[in-house]
């Protein structure tokens, strides 16, 4: 059997696992011992990332022509390729906490969302929060306006469905208003009884 078609079976495999990822990243894995590299390998695969170990030619025909093909000029010694199909700063931020207590394993270069980073930025995407963190942060936010609210209607509740006193204040500008209509009649009456002074004087020049 032909080199070409031993090869074939390999780089449809990888392309299979780097179809629609988020992120790939490749590390240098020389030097970690056989329990470290069981206990990355278990970490990894707990968070949805695939872990593999490919020479870099099948990988170099692999990414050829997809967005992984910025990786080319890190894939040399012996490399292994790190893919998160949901979480794109899953695999960095793996990476980088083992690498703490694990220095012999080192982030060569990685492709987010697109967009190639060097082991720098690498690092600094492995310090972006993951989407459970994110969202837990956002739920965390809104959920003040939501226990304030929750509190006036307690409040409510417990004046057996009243509105707080504060809110009943302009109530108290009705008084003023019926008094005003009260004095409005008696200001209208008191010309009907000056006129009726006027006219008494001249029924009695009439009697004589």
């Amino acid at each position: 059997m032909a080199k070409v078609e031993l090869k074939q079976p390999v780089i449809a495999e990888i392309s299979e696992n780097i179809k629609d990822a988020a992120s790939v990243v490749v590390v240098d894995y020389r030097g970690l011992t056989v329990a470290e590299d069981t206990e990355l390998r278990k970490q990894l695969r707990e968070a949805g990332v695939v872990y593999k170990v490919y020479k870099n030619t099948m990988m170099n025909f692999a990414f050829k022509d997809t967005d992984f093909e910025q990786l080319k000029d890190v894939l040399e010694g012996p490399s292994a390729i790190a893919i998160s199909k949901e979480d794109a700063t899953a695999a960095a931020r793996i990476l980088a906490k083992f690498a703490k207590n694990a220095p012999k394993l080192e982030i060569k270069a990685g492709v987010v969302e697109g967009t190639l980073y060097d082991a720098q930025g690498m690092q600094a995407i492995a310090n972006v929060p993951s989407r459970e963190e994110l969202l837990s942060k956002l739920l965390g936010s809104l959920q003040s306006p939501i226990t304030n609210l929750a509190r006036v209607l307690n409040q409510i509740a417990e004046q057996g469905g009243e509105v707080p006193a504060k809110e009943e204040a302009p109530v108290e500008e009705a008084p003023a208003a019926e008094e005003a209509a009260e004095e409005a009649p008696a200001a209208e009456e008191a010309p009907a009884e000056e006129a009726a002074e006027a006219e008494a004087p001249a029924e009695e020049t009439t009697e004589e």
